[in-house]
């Protein structure tokens, strides 16, 4: 009785004294909103995971040892479909040379500047396969494509099969100081390719590489941020306007939505905490999760005043009856996007922490300056009448003359759709976590099809001994490693340190292919590879390939695009091979695309527990606010069953479910919540207060909060549509997913939950 009081009397304070509680809001809003310069912004994959993930734990060691393996591939295609040309080797060779200026370039790899080997009055020679393309004669062009064309280590990977496609490939060393490190390089790669592209107008150039990806996230981030935030306020103003029908509640809905951002991005600006892709969306999201709140109470204010309540009465009346109810749904909704804090992927914790906060900021600002500026502003109103009944109160009127109908169809839709949540597959693909309007995505397609694959494996091989690498034994189970991802269906190049051996053993004989082999001894294959090392150009050396102490050697394999279950599946046959013949060489097996294909099922282990922990959270609050075991308890039926419906919809949409979806079960608990809880407040209170039967109940509450029900579903569903926009398909499968989720709960709050309490009551 006592907080009811001090919620009243405070209450009363916000509408009697509105400029005062304006002001005050109005300046920890701007002490808040002064820390927004300081966010800052992480566009790097590595971002998505944790810093004890595996995968990347397994990779970071790999790129200690060896050279970073983040880069930009020009990927050309000439019009003429072939490479072995003076102009089109003229233009390789040109951008090889200017390559070498991209920012933070440490090493450019082509077919012109390939390393070639040769005997010459017995000496090795070791010089660029293409030294003068601009005056080469028919004969040295075939002599150089038919090297090209049957060397290991340029087929598939610099050069294609049919020599139709060619690759510059520049290694960037990032010094990792500056998020917008990716983009400065990306920008100098275009300028540079529209610089080829200008001298040699018969050629196409694409773009990709991990730089390249990088920089789709940052583009992808700004693009997002820039187009969704517009139409998002626009989408809200229109719903709104039509829904409200006034506007001084649309002006005052506006207001509290610019100053809940500013109050919540200021506040984790302060914090310095980081921008990624992900969590870009929580300014949509905390936007339309403001308008919920908000709704609530401006449909019943504006109710009541149509009902001829002066506006002060109407508004405090609306406090009142909206309080509890919203403080339960702020507090679900916030419990909801804190699980994600047990996601496996850092902006998606980030992401929730930034939502949840806003949610609360909002609930604040609704009870506190909200009604403030109502009463400031003015409101008018047409007066309605009571004897009319208005489409929500035919709604009613529908569902309480058909609960048993309503509650067995209903109920078999969600078993139906709820079953088949089994047809979804766990399945990712990385590169098209970007749509194909995205440049990266587009050129990476082009790489795949005509060239080869953007996705790699890592092995670290390593022995213990110093210089162990060049004994026969260990460089015979290298080759019997790199000739079995060559068998493997899914592999289209492998880069070995053992085709450069064989090269140089055949070399040293003479050029006889019998002799295209390893070394037959130690020392023989140290010499080989000094020799080699001494001759080679300064950035051309082999850190990439081999270690310091020549105790192991790096193998990449290309693969085709392969979804996360089929890369899963390569990496555990590697193991088992690995495990099988090379018991006694330490081996590591690491690559970005092996951590994005982990990733999703790890996530989804990790929410299950978070969504777990904020069902019983939020069952236990709502038993305790409705007092009634009873209730509490129904009150999850509405509340988990159009996750599961969804899901099952999703089976007949798409059927892979990937990082983006791992979280939304958990994200939307906390929301589909608020409606079920509005509802059941208001049937309960009819039940309790007025002494209602339980079918005046469902009535009442149909006209006292069916309104506030379908416009914020409208409002919440419109906001995470525009998310499905996204060019990042990440964040638009989330969007998407939750549209569907938010769409389904209100069908169910108005067509199941209220059937199920007739059902019940009436026992």
């Amino acid at each position: 009785m006592h907080n009811d009081t001090s919620v009243s009397r405070s209450m009363l304070f916000i509408v009697e004294r509105p400029w005062i509680t304006v002001v005050f809001c109005f300046v920890i809003v701007l002490i808040s909103a002064l820390g927004m310069p300081r966010l800052t912004f992480d566009n790097d994959y590595r971002s998505l995971f944790s810093e004890d993930n595996p995968q990347l734990l397994a990779f970071d060691k790999i790129q200690s040892t060896y050279n970073k393996s983040d880069n930009v591939l020009f990927v050309i295609a000439p019009s003429g479909n072939d490479v072995f040309t003076p102009e089109v080797l003229s233009a390789i060779a040109l951008l090889t040379e200017k390559a070498w200026q991209l920012p933070f370039s440490s090493r450019v790899d082509s077919i012109t500047n390939f390393q070639h080997t040769s005997i010459s009055d017995g000496e090795l020679v070791v010089a660029d396969l293409v030294l003068d393309p601009s005056d080469i004669s028919s004969s040295d062009l075939g002599e150089i494509k038919k090297i090209a064309l049957n060397e290991p280590l340029l087929v598939n990977r610099l050069v294609s099969r049919q020599g139709h496609v060619a690759g510059v490939n520049v290694t960037v060393q990032l010094p990792e100081l500056d998020p917008m490190e990716v983009t400065e390089v990306a920008a100098a790669a275009r300028g540079m390719a529209e610089e080829i592209k200008t001298l040699y107008p018969k050629l196409e150039i694409h773009l990709t590489g991990m730089v390249m990806m990088n920089n789709a996230f940052v583009e992808s981030t700004l693009a997002d941020s820039q187009k969704m935030t517009p139409i998002m306020y626009g989408m809200i103003i229109l719903v709104l306007l039509l829904s409200l029908r006034s506007f001084s509640a649309t002006f005052g809905s506006i207001l509290l939505i610019i100053f809940t951002l500013l109050a919540v991005m200021g506040f984790f600006g302060w914090l310095r905490w980081p921008i990624t892709p992900v969590s870009v969306t929580a300014p949509t999201i905390i936007m339309t999760m403001a308008v919920a709140d908000c709704v609530h109470l401006l449909v019943a204010m504006l109710q009541n005043m149509r009902q001829g309540q002066a506006k002060k009465e109407a508004l405090l009346n609306s406090l009142k009856i909206n309080f509890k109810p919203m403080l339960l749904t702020s507090v679900t909704t916030a419990i909801g996007f804190l699980s994600m804090n047990f996601s496996d992927a850092p902006p998606f914790r980030d992401l929730g922490n930034i939502v949840a906060c806003g949610v609360l900021v909002a609930f604040l600002l609704t009870m506190t300056i909200l009604p403030a500026i109502m009463m400031i502003l003015p409101v008018r109103v047409k007066l309605c009448d009571a004897s009319k009944q208005n489409w929500m109160d035919k709604l009613a009127l529908w569902v309480i003359r058909r609960p048993k109908f309503l509650l067995v169809v209903n109920g078999g839709l969600v078993l139906i759709l709820t079953a088949m949540v089994t047809l979804n597959e766990l399945n990712d693909e990385f590169v098209k976590y970007f749509d194909e309007t995205v440049e990266f995505r587009r050129a990476t397609d082009f790489l795949d099809q005509e060239m080869g694959g953007f996705y790699t494996i890592e092995i670290a091989l390593s022995v213990s001994e110093e210089g162990g690498l060049n004994e026969p034994l260990v460089l015979e189970k290298v080759e019997q490693l790199s000739q079995w991802l060559q068998q493997q269906p899914e592999v289209l190049h492998v880069n070995s340190i053992t085709d450069t051996f064989k090269r140089l053993n055949q070399n040293m004989h003479d050029g006889s292919q019998d002799e295209y082999k390893l070394p037959a001894a130690r020392d023989l294959a140290a010499q080989y590879l000094l020799m080699y090392e001494m001759s080679l150009p300064y950035g051309l050396d082999l850190n990439d390939q081999v270690n310091i102490d020549k105790s192991g050697t790096r193998m990449i394999a290309t693969l085709k695009s392969l979804s996360s279950n089929e890369m899963l599946v390569v990496e555990s046959r590697l193991h088992n091979w690995l495990k099988t013949n090379m018991p006694d060489i330490d081996a590591e097996v690491a690559s970005p695309v092996l951590m994005f294909s982990h990733i999703g099922k790890r996530n989804i282990a990790s929410m299950m527990g978070g969504t777990l922990l904020a069902l019983v959270l939020i069952s236990f609050i709502l038993v305790g606010a409705f007092r009634s075991f009873k209730l509490g308890l129904l009150s999850l039926v509405p509340n988990l069953a159009p996750a599961g419906v969804a899901f099952g919809v999703w089976a007949l949409i798409d059927g892979n479910v990937g990082l983006g979806l791992s979280i939304v079960t958990g994200m939307t608990l906390g929301i589909v919540v608020d409606d079920t809880v509005h509802f059941i407040s208001k049937y309960r209170r009819a039940r309790v207060e007025r002494e209602a039967a339980c079918d005046d109940a469902v009535r009442y509450a149909f006209s006292t909060v069916g309104s506030a029900m379908w416009v914020t579903s409208v409002v919440l569903i419109s906001g995470f549509a525009v998310l499905s926009f996204s060019h990042f398909t990440v964040n638009s499968d989330m969007g998407l997913l939750t549209a569907i989720t938010i769409g389904i709960a209100l069908f169910m709050d108005l067509f199941l939950l209220p059937p199920i309490l007739m059902c019940l009551d009436r026992k």
